[in-house]
């Protein structure tokens, strides 16, 4: 399986909620039934794309943080400041994926 995508999720749930409407509108149970399934399934991988992101966002400020801090004590600015970027990176991340 791939990886969970949060536009794809979005629009497999929009299509699902399209399909219910139409189904409901013209009696087509099965059309309908179909389509909550479509949008339960699409709203699912939207939360899982979140915490997958949200996840490499924590790992991103960990190793960042560390690698700032080591950085700092051993006087390497380089490694400092590419540290610092990468915590905010996954900060960012996190936040994006909230």
């Amino acid at each position: 399986m791939s990886s969970p995508s949060k536009s794809t999720g979005q629009k497999n749930s929009m299509i699902g909620s399209m399909k219910e409407t139409v189904g409901n509108v013209f009696g087509a149970r099965n059309m309908a039934q179909r389509g909550r399934e479509q949008h339960t399934a699409g709203e699912a991988e939207v939360k899982a794309a979140k915490a997958q992101g949200y996840a490499e966002g924590t790992g991103d400020r960990v190793v960042g943080k560390k690698d700032a801090v080591v950085g700092a004590v051993t006087g390497d600015k380089t490694q400092q400041t590419a540290g610092n970027a990468r915590q905010e990176k996954g900060e960012r991340k996190q936040e994006w994926n909230q």
